[in-house]
């Protein structure tokens, strides 16, 4: 009798997956892996270490790209890996972060808001999977984002925790009607389609170079003597810049569409 082989589908055999095809997702796996840290810190109360598992999620999450494209190592499986590491880690994680903090004692509504937090990142996510398969974007959206980023929007909603940490005598930063609407308005900025600034592209000329390394040697600084103060900051200063954000998209629309009538 004829015995029949199973073909194997092109590209998997014995030889495997190069390492450059697995490194990004190890390192999208470290962010998750953060992610779900995070949520056990916070259903043990300690705060702290839940806050800087966050941060950790978000540290991998801006590296996992950055290794992806590096070592030409991007697949389809990793960027859906990514996607569901970004709602568990900044999404899920922050949520239940709040809850555990003070909205558990919001009769009611504590919890609707918390889940009103987690589908907005979830929608956002959906929408910019969709948006990767879309028709290209104008040239003035190089440089930014549509909606809040997910490692932004999990820093905004967990600003009154971080604050808390150097300021506990602030009473109103672990009130259940303020934190019900930072997570209320920090889900409509994820899912709204306002511009917000994106550093991807940005370059930095060369006589900059050395007052960045100033800031960036007095951020380190302040880091290690008020850490939470200055994360604190640096969350503010960019809830700032998107208003800011705004009027340069707006501008640089105007000129774009000037070019385009004008054909120039």
């Amino acid at each position: 009798m004829k015995k029949f082989k199973m073909k194997q589908p092109a590209g998997q055999g014995l030889r495997g997956l190069p390492f450059r095809k697995i490194a990004p997702n190890i390192v999208t796996m470290l962010a998750l892996c953060s992610g779900v840290t995070s949520i056990r810190y916070a259903v043990q109360d300690d705060w702290v270490k839940a806050v800087i598992c966050i941060f950790l999620a978000a540290l991998f999450d801006g590296l996992d790209g950055r290794v992806a494209r590096m070592l030409k190592g991007s697949t389809k499986f990793g960027a859906e890996l990514d996607s569901l590491s970004d709602f568990v880690s900044f999404g899920v994680a922050p949520a239940i972060l709040m809850y555990q903090w003070t909205l558990y004692d919001f009769p009611r509504f504590g919890w609707f808001f918390c889940l009103l937090f987690a589908i907005g990142m979830a929608m956002r996510l959906a929408r910019f999977n969709t948006m990767l398969d879309g028709a290209p974007q104008p040239e003035y959206w190089h440089n930014f984002f549509v909606g809040v980023p997910a490692p932004a929007a999990a820093a905004l909603g967990i600003t009154p925790i971080m604050v808390s940490f150097d300021y506990p005598e602030l009473q109103w930063l672990n009130d259940n009607y303020f934190c019900a609407v930072v997570m209320c308005v920090v889900a409509l900025l994820m899912v709204s389609r306002i511009p917000t600034i994106s550093t991807k592209r940005w370059r930095i000329p060369s006589f900059m170079f050395v007052p960045l390394m100033l800031v960036v040697a007095l951020f380190v600084t302040f880091m290690f003597s008020s850490p939470w103060l200055t994360l604190g900051i640096m969350v503010g200063l960019y809830a700032v810049s998107i208003p800011l954000g705004i009027v340069v998209f707006l501008r640089m629309k105007h000129k774009y569409e000037y070019k385009v009538e004008n054909h120039l």
